[in-house]
């Protein structure tokens, strides 16, 4: 830790035994990078449930008719799943023409008014950025166009809606009208939905690449679920909510760490690590050093590989490693390396050599 500098922190406890292996300026409060993403996984775990899964609904403004006409518009409605694609949307058109629907007489129109219309996060201004890609409630294909300009679509949910019609206009449903978007109409009548991946695979999505994109909107789905409304701010109140149950009050801005207001410190990282201890879904997410995710080609070869699981996080001159590690005599470590102002190259080789030297610990 001396090379890391005075802007560094580092915290490791033996969570069997509960004494502290190691403390440097554990207690003051840096930019986390990445790490962040932990406590969008602690929230979301927490809140909806390992279980739980977002649907993408398909409404008709009124009830299809004996004929299977739906006399109005279709909506598909979202609900903040980010793993919505093509193959996703084909199946619930698929369900759609199962129902016994044979034409629309208006419309398919996107529904995303599950969150505010901002694209961006905090550190963007809320301006759209290639680092997560355009947020909607109604996301298709990450919001990628397909084409090389432009990139990304300019407006998802319109996108979402003209694709899906083209998939009901292929399985043999006119839909006779250009899609649109539009606010579902209280009176509107289910006709299907699809269901995203459990939200513990979500979150298993997320992490071990640092899936900024699913972070963000998976704070825009807590916001809108069980804060004011489906924006970042709202989210990250229910994440600061969530984690002062745990007894640490972090400073959350966003929930994938891009933002340099984002402050905790290493005991808040590691009091968050021992709570969540034992919990398969979050600690299952993790990168596997030497492995997988961003710690694939990290510690391979060293007493870290395969037995530490850790969190990277990585911005300009900030780099963080935070996690669990077994001990070569079997004690669980909970650790967190939080390092600002400086080299990422040349600390991830300190943190590297550190999550190594854990793994020698003995009581």
């Amino acid at each position: 830790m001396r090379w890391a500098g005075a802007a560094a922190g580092a915290l490791a406890v033996d969570l069997d035994s509960g004494q502290t292996i190691y403390s440097l300026r554990a207690g003051a409060r840096r930019m986390p990078a990445s790490v962040q993403k932990l406590y969008t996984s602690v929230a979301a775990l927490r809140r909806l449930g390992p279980g739980a899964r977002l649907s993408t609904s398909v409404l008709a403004e009124s009830a299809p008719d004996d004929a299977g006409i739906v006399e109005g518009d279709l909506y598909l409605r979202g609900s903040g799943d980010p793993t919505f694609d093509a193959f996703d949307s084909g199946s619930l058109a698929q369900q759609v023409a199962d129902a016994g629907i044979v034409a629309v007489t208006g419309r398919v129109r996107g529904d995303e008014s599950a969150f505010d219309g901002l694209r961006g996060v905090p550190s963007s201004g809320f301006r759209l950025t290639s680092d997560v890609g355009p947020l909607s409630a109604l996301t298709f294909n990450r919001g990628r166009s397909g084409r090389r300009s432009p990139y990304w679509q300019p407006r998802p949910p319109r996108y979402a809606a003209a694709a899906f019609s083209r998939q009901l206009r292929g399985l043999g449903v006119d839909v006779r009208r250009r899609p649109a978007t539009g606010v579902t109409p209280s009176g509107a009548a289910l006709v299907t939905e699809w269901r995203s991946a459990p939200v513990a695979e979500l979150v298993r999505l997320m992490n071990p690449p640092s899936d900024n994109f699913i972070a963000e909107t998976l704070v825009k789905v807590l916001g809108a679920r069980y804060g004011a409304s489906g924006s970042t701010a709202a989210g990250a109140q229910v994440v600061t909510a969530e984690l002062a149950d745990l007894g640490i009050e972090p400073q959350v801005i966003d929930g994938s760490g891009l933002s340099r207001s984002d402050r905790t410190s290493p005991r808040e990282v590691v009091t968050m690590l021992r709570e969540m201890d034992g919990d398969a879904s979050f600690a299952g997410s993790l990168p596997v050093a030497g492995r997988t995710g961003t710690l694939a080609d990290r510690m391979r070869g060293t007493g870290a590989q395969d037995r530490c699981r850790a969190k990277t996080g990585t911005l300009r001159d900030v780099s963080a490693l935070a996690g669990y590690c077994t001990a070569r005599g079997g004690a669980t470590i909970a650790f967190a390396f939080l390092m600002n102002y400086v080299s990422p190259y040349g600390a991830r080789i300190l943190q590297d050599r550190m999550a190594s030297a854990l793994t020698r610990y003995r009581r």
